[in-house]
């Protein structure tokens, strides 16, 4: 295996963890950080701030199930730990409300458009970092809308991972299908984000790549 290279500066030599899995540093936008609970269960901390070592493993259903497999959690933490049969489903749940709850508020700032014909103008200004598409939509309507996004300026990224209802309630409204994040502050936490959840979910129904444009 290729040693991995060090860190260029202070600023991202803070930002790699060790992966219990791997064994190696890597940058903690690839992983997930737990701690153990006040009852010795392993308890996933997304926005990492709670109190306790941080146990840092992938950002994905394989990792956790082979940290779980390995008592790998409890050799990080040095005592013995429970883990949840669920704990990567929690992770993903977890992942979902804290994607949706940020568009909630990238809508506040004004950073989201919604509506096909907003969101197509949207996108012929650039400035379109996330193209977000409801997974019951219709397909003629994605088709279009994204046949409009591979003529963008700057082509945004697909997230096709939630249902009408779920953007809808994230968003305060109803049968929402097309919506665009605009490129902003906290994109970038937003992303990595998202890029998490790739470990758990598709970011995109499968059938879709027969159709139309997947996110990569």
């Amino acid at each position: 295996m290729t040693e991995a290279a060090p860190p260029k500066t202070h600023a991202e030599a803070n930002r790699l963890r060790k992966d219990i899995v791997l064994g190696e540093a890597t940058d903690e936008a690839r992983l997930i950080r737990f701690v153990a609970g006040p009852d010795g269960s392993v308890v996933p901390d997304l926005a990492r701030k709670l109190p306790g070592r941080g146990i840092w493993v992938g950002a994905d259903r394989a990792s956790i199930a082979t940290a779980a497999k390995k008592g790998l959690f409890s050799r990080a933490a040095k005592t013995k730990l429970t883990v949840a049969p669920d704990l990567a489903d929690q992770v993903e749940l977890l992942l979902a409300r804290r994607i949706l709850d940020s568009l909630g508020l990238a809508r506040k700032a004004g950073n989201i458009i919604s509506g096909y014909e907003k969101v197509v103008a949207a996108l012929g200004t650039g400035q379109v970092a996330w193209l977000i598409e409801a997974s019951d939509g219709a397909e003629d309507g994605r088709r279009k809308i994204l046949s409009a996004a591979r003529k963008a300026p700057t082509a945004p990224r697909l997230l096709g991972a939630f249902n009408s209802d779920e953007l809808g309630l994230a968003l305060g409204g109803e049968n929402v299908i097309h919506t665009a994040l605009l490129a902003g502050r906290g994109i970038d936490r937003w992303t990595q984000d998202v890029e998490r959840l790739s470990g758990f979910r598709p970011l995109s129904p499968p059938e879709w790549s027969a159709n139309g444009r997947e996110e990569s």
